[in-house]
């Protein structure tokens, strides 16, 4: 994996007009991003008493989101990001301010596990936006450094939206909590709508609402759904095994190493100028992943973990950015929902593998959870060099495809 070292591709890139305003709306329009499943549980749990319908409205989120963004990708590459920012920001806010009002008036649960679903179906496609708006701006060249902000900007949402959150829980409640950021994320994306600078969609249709169909884009979407398993197995086997060393807190500091790790692999993989293809990458990024990940398998001790922890997180969002990569050799004309498509597949193997790794921690503890999460990384890595060496039309369409 050895290229050539670019001289200042994101330097380059962030000289751009607009660039930095861009990033920081994303990052606000991108809080509820995590803390919406989280607000949800609290707030429908202190209204109704039951944790299980909570947990009921957080999968409604989820499951919102993923079936809703193939269906925003198609819009996007049809009219555009700003309409469809718009509109998704305002139904996002007003079924979540909503549910926080019902909830308080002691609603019905089923009718706020329905608000839950619309706040998922609503959930702004910001890193999807980003990636058509600046994949536009700048040639294939700078396209690694401009999509590994994309993915930076949205870790670093994801981490500093639950502080946000934790901190104004405790100075009030949940439902307060929960609004404030909703309107946050609604202004963030209202804010983003105007400033990107996406061009016009070009004017000809070919494989749009096609992508499925495409060459190459079902062993792709087989690939992220694998990554997303991997990623699901993580998100139960770090608290499993703090848990099982009897320092559940310190489930907090093993998904901080993980995210340390995603952000510092972004940094670096986005400072080069990579010379070999994206497909080639991503076969070596989630070998890498298997690899930084199997030793779990046969450790109990928390600080070599978090060590490892931080060695696989460096492989994945440069690992995600790869596949963004891909889909602009494999679905040039309808990107945006190619990239729909790929968000939907790493929720889905990410509910696929936490599920999974739930039974598997069961049977084995923690060490199951931690193969489990190796397996889907190499399961992953084998599936796309497989196609590569099948040399299906070259590229990804040789890789992950």
């Amino acid at each position: 994996m050895s290229d050539e070292t670019s001289p200042s591709p994101v330097r380059a890139f962030l000289r751009l007009p607009g660039v930095a305003p861009q990033a920081v709306c994303g990052l606000l329009a991108q809080v509820t991003q995590q803390v919406g499943p989280i607000g949800v549980v609290l707030v429908v749990k202190e209204s109704t008493g039951s944790l299980a319908l909570g947990g009921l409205a957080a999968a409604a989120i989820s499951a919102g989101a993923g079936l809703a963004r193939p269906v925003q990708g198609r819009i996007i590459d049809r009219r555009g990001v700003g309409g469809v920012l718009v509109v998704t920001a305002l139904l996002h806010l007003g079924a979540l301010l909503g549910l926080v009002f019902l909830a308080a008036r002691g609603a019905p649960g089923w009718l706020l596990v329905g608000l839950a679903l619309a706040a998922g179906v609503g959930l702004p496609p910001v890193s999807v936006s980003m990636r058509m708006d600046w994949g536009a701006r700048i040639g294939p060249e700078g396209r690694t450094a401009a999509y590994s902000l994309v993915f930076l900007v949205q870790e670093l949402a994801i981490l500093t939206g639950p502080l946000l959150f934790g901190a104004l829980v405790a100075a009030a409640s949940a439902s307060v909590a929960l609004g404030w950021v909703a309107a946050l994320a609604g202004a963030g994306t209202l804010a983003l709508a105007r400033v990107l600078r996406s061009p016009r969609p070009a004017a000809h249709d070919e494989g749009r609402g096609r992508v499925l169909r495409l060459p190459g884009m079902p062993t792709l979407l087989g690939v992220v759904l694998l990554l997303g398993g991997a990623i699901g197995a993580l998100e139960v086997g770090m608290p499993a095994l703090a848990s099982a060393q009897g320092r559940p807190a310190v489930a907090g500091v093993l998904v901080a190493m993980l995210s340390a790790g995603g952000i510092i692999g972004t940094v670096v993989y986005s400072a080069r100028s990579w010379t070999s293809p994206p497909a080639v990458r991503l076969i070596w990024l989630l070998a890498w992943m298997g690899v930084a990940l199997a030793p779990l398998a046969l450790l109990d001790s928390l600080l070599p973990a978090g060590v490892l922890l931080l060695a696989a997180g460096l492989t994945l969002t440069p690992a995600l950015t790869s596949t963004s990569l891909l889909v602009d050799e494999l679905a040039p004309a309808s990107r945006a929902e190619a990239f729909g498509w790929l968000s939907t597949a790493v929720a889905g193997g990410g509910a696929a593998g936490a599920a999974v790794a739930g039974g598997a921690g069961e049977q084995g503890g923690p060490p199951a959870i931690f193969a489990l999460a190796a397996l889907f990384a190499l399961v992953g890595a084998a599936l796309a060099l497989a196609r590569t060496r099948g040399g299906q039309q070259g590229g990804v369409r040789g890789a992950a495809g």
